[in-house]
């Protein structure tokens, strides 16, 4: 799997219900975000199926980035079963990405 870039009409159907989401809130012009996207496309191959890793440009749909909050990028928005869970401000290591949807694998496995 990829990072799959979303925008207002694919988000809440890219969401998935059962399991963990990852949405990254950017733009191409944001050097972050740049840094992030290899991150999340490694995470997005570890994990499969398992994990969906969605990409939003704020430019492109800032509605779907006002819904959320979003005030800088990038933004990680975590989803677990279809609700937002966590958010991530600014760059992190991929091991804190990693560790997140962890807990909230380990949530689904344990529930």
């Amino acid at each position: 799997m990829r990072v799959q870039i979303v925008d207002n009409e694919q988000f809440d159907g890219s969401i998935l219900p059962d399991g963990v989401s990852l949405v990254e809130f950017g733009a191409v012009w944001c050097p972050p975000c740049k840094t992030l996207l290899p991150i999340l496309d490694e995470i997005a191959e570890s994990y499969g199926e398992a994990v969906a890793v969605l990409q939003v440009d704020c430019d492109e749909s800032p509605d779907l980035a006002s819904r959320f909050g979003v005030m800088s990028m990038p933004t990680v928005v975590v989803f677990h079963n279809g609700e937002p869970v966590n958010k991530l401000i600014g760059l992190r290591p991929r091991s804190v990405y990693e560790q997140v949807i962890e807990r909230y694998t380990a949530a689904s496995a344990a529930g």
